[in-house]
């Protein structure tokens, strides 16, 4: 269970990335997140979520990785440039994790970063100067609390 607030402003941000993805009511895509397990889980203010489209974000992660290295040994610049781009198109997990960051709205107690954390948030933001603990600690799930 989560907050009527936590859950609009999820349903708002899924519903941009479907339509940004190419996903519509024929072609659906289903996003498994439960509610959060760590700081928030009192009163419903967070949700973690773990898979976009039947894979886990664990995996879209390391695909991420393992597509930017390949650039990284690519033979010039615009194999580099086509194989990242072609990475970003095709990975859900890294559109929906950028998709809650630039459409979301979360919160950000006092002393504390934006409450938007995963594999990609050293790498993508909000908060870049991640611990490596809090980094770890959602490697397989993006964390996001109203």
């Amino acid at each position: 269970m989560v907050t009527r607030e936590l859950a609009g402003e999820l349903q708002d941000v899924f519903e941009r990335f479907a339509r940004d993805a190419s996903f519509d009511e024929r072609k659906l895509v289903g996003i498994f997140l439960k509610p959060g397990i760590f700081g928030h889980h009192k009163v419903g203010r967070a949700a973690d979520i773990y898979a976009v489209g039947g894979v886990g974000l664990d995996v879209w992660k390391r695909r991420w990785d393992e597509a930017h290295q390949r650039a990284a040994r690519a033979r010039d610049e615009n194999e580099r440039r086509a194989l990242v781009e072609s990475e970003r198109r095709q990975n859900l997990g890294w559109r929906l994790y950028k998709a809650l960051q630039v459409y979301g709205r979360w919160s950000r107690p006092d002393g504390y970063p934006v409450q938007l954390f995963g594999p990609w948030t050293r790498s993508e933001g909000p908060w870049k100067p991640i611990s490596d603990f809090l980094l770890n600690a959602h490697r397989d799930h993006i964390h996001a609390a109203k």
